[in-house]
């Protein structure tokens, strides 16, 4: 496994364990750049607009396409070791 998939998995243990919530915003963010690290680019079509979470979900994670996967997992780690301070 790789040193970057290491790091990336052990910030994703991390981010659950955070003791103070982030902001919806910074949640929307660690979804997005999570998916994009683990699955790549957004498919399918966009929830309901009524489905608000799943919708916010989507829209956030489509905000990054194109970002290269080992690019998300970088800013994802970073990002936790941001929240954790």
């Amino acid at each position: 496994m790789s040193e970057l998939r290491t790091a990336f998995e052990k910030a994703a243990v991390e981010a659950k364990a955070l003791t103070k919530m982030p902001s919806n915003n910074k949640l929307l963010k660690l979804y997005a750049l999570y998916k994009q690290g683990t699955t790549g680019d957004v498919t399918g079509e966009r929830p309901s607009p009524m489905d608000f979470v799943n919708a916010a979900k989507y829209d956030a994670w489509k905000e990054i396409t194109g970002t290269a996967p080992e690019d998300a997992m970088q800013q994802y780690i970073d990002l936790v070791e941001k929240l954790k301070e």
